[in-house]
């Protein structure tokens, strides 16, 4: 059986494990146990004895989401002849959120309150408020909530996510199966990770063993100091249920995507402007044809006129190999730490020009349109897409001549391969040669295939 992707999660505790006095110890009569060692402390043991001080500081500020929609049944022949009456019905989903504000502003997943027509929000002390959808943000599938209140609320504070430490322990609080306020301890297993080929996108997530099912999904994750490191948003599963691994998104993108919703609108994507690929050993004859050595990094194929590599002196060939401070080993290294900044913020490359190492300052740019198949493509605003009463979709300004009679300009373009588009930026990854269909909408609001 395929393994498929579910989208769940958790809310977040802090924690704030009291050092203890070792003065005393002595380490002769020890037994070897399973240790968590941190910089702060020198090497010494640091594995907690229990994470109630953690959980108590924490459970106040993940709320239970409930999330009310309205769906409508197909309507049949054999309804008119039994005479059956089909009214729209109500579909209720739950999921977990995080108050990250006094004064009500919550983070969750866009699919805990995808199509939602009613959204309400019950706090740990169990008083419910109806919510507010302020924004979302479907590609890191980050949604902000508010909800109204006459006294302050307790909250969770950011931290940093690209600072946290494969090993480190981790708390994920929630509520899996509506069961509210469940605390659930792991490490984190593995960071930047890339499940690309299980949910179509190029994210980037921290993997953790703390336990999450159905209902945790909007919850957070947190560190040993209290700090939100992570919104949980999905596992891998066969069963359907928890088997040891979950992924959350880290605080860095998640933050960076609440204050674009709440200043902007939407999320604000800075770009570099550049294609390519991760090398690997999947590219093992590329990688020898051209005499390259290195064995880790990100191969530049194509670099995009007027954007900031390009106009930093980036090159077709380079091979990046860190974007500030974070060392570039896969795509997902790259594109997560992207993520967590703007169209204007400055980065410094690391990268290798036929063997000779070199470092540029780029200026991220903010992609407006691209080209792609004969194709020029650019982003639609909320409106647009509200007007046209469609959920996601880039506009088609003008098709080339490859597509010349067959793509009408101004359609609307909705999923490549099955795969839902919804900015310009998913399609810089996309190897046109891969491409076997798309999906666009023409001018007349016809709903089309085109297989390639």
């Amino acid at each position: 059986m395929k393994t498929k992707l579910i989208f769940y999660f958790a809310i977040a505790v802090f924690f704030s494990c009291k050092d203890e006095n070792r003065s005393n110890v002595n380490l002769n009569e020890l037994n070897p146990r399973p240790v968590n060692y941190t910089n702060s402390l020198g090497g010494f043991f640091n594995q907690p004895a229990d994470f109630v001080e953690a959980a108590e500081k924490s459970l106040n500020a993940v709320v239970h989401v409930k999330n009310t929609s309205v769906i409508s049944d197909d309507f049949s022949y054999l309804d008119y002849f039994y005479g059956r009456n089909r009214n729209p019905q109500n579909r209720i989903g739950t999921g977990s959120g995080v108050i990250v504000s006094p004064d009500g502003f919550i983070i969750t997943n866009n699919h805990v309150i995808e199509d939602a027509t009613k959204i309400e929000v019950t706090t740990n002390d169990n008083i419910r408020y109806k919510a507010k959808l302020i924004g979302t943000d479907p590609y890191t599938d980050i949604a902000v909530l508010k909800i109204e209140t006459q006294k302050l609320l307790p909250y969770l504070y950011f931290g940093d996510s690209d600072n946290t430490k494969i090993g480190e322990w981790v708390l994920a609080i929630g509520n899996p199966f509506n069961l509210n306020s469940t605390v659930t301890a792991g490490i984190i297993s593995a960071k930047s990770r890339d499940l690309n080929k299980l949910d179509r996108r190029n994210q980037s997530f921290i993997q953790t063993d703390a336990a999450v099912n159905q209902g945790n999904s909007g919850g957070a994750l947190v560190n040993l100091n209290g700090e939100l490191i992570g919104i949980n948003t999905a596992i891998t599963t066969i069963s359907g249920g928890f088997e040891g691994y979950s992924f959350a998104v880290p605080s860095n993108i998640a933050r960076k995507v609440f204050e674009d919703i709440i200043e902007f609108g939407t999320n604000q994507k800075g770009m570099l402007g550049v294609q390519g690929f991760a090398i690997s050993p999947e590219f093992e004859k590329f990688i020898n044809d051209n005499n390259i050595k290195q064995s880790e990094g990100f191969y530049v194929s194509k670099v995009l006129e007027n954007m900031g590599a390009f106009n930093a002196g980036i090159k077709e060939g380079d091979i990046l190999i860190s974007v500030d401070n974070i060392k570039i080993k896969k795509f997902s290294d790259l594109t997560g730490y992207l993520e967590s900044k703007r169209p204007g913020d400055n980065v410094n490359i690391g990268f290798f020009r036929k063997d000779v190492k070199k470092y540029l300052k780029v200026k991220l740019e903010k992609t407006k349109t691209i080209e792609f198949l004969s194709m020029t493509l650019s982003n639609m605003t909320k409106k647009e897409k509200e007007d046209l009463k469609i959920k996601n979709g880039i506009r088609i300004i003008k098709s080339g001549a490859f597509l010349k009679g067959q793509v009408e300009d101004n359609s609307i373009l909705i999923d490549i391969n099955g795969n839902t588009i919804d900015a310009v930026d998913q399609i810089l990854q996309m190897d046109p040669e891969n491409v076997k269909w798309i999906t666009y909408i023409n001018p007349n609001g016809e709903k089309v295939r085109l297989r390639f």
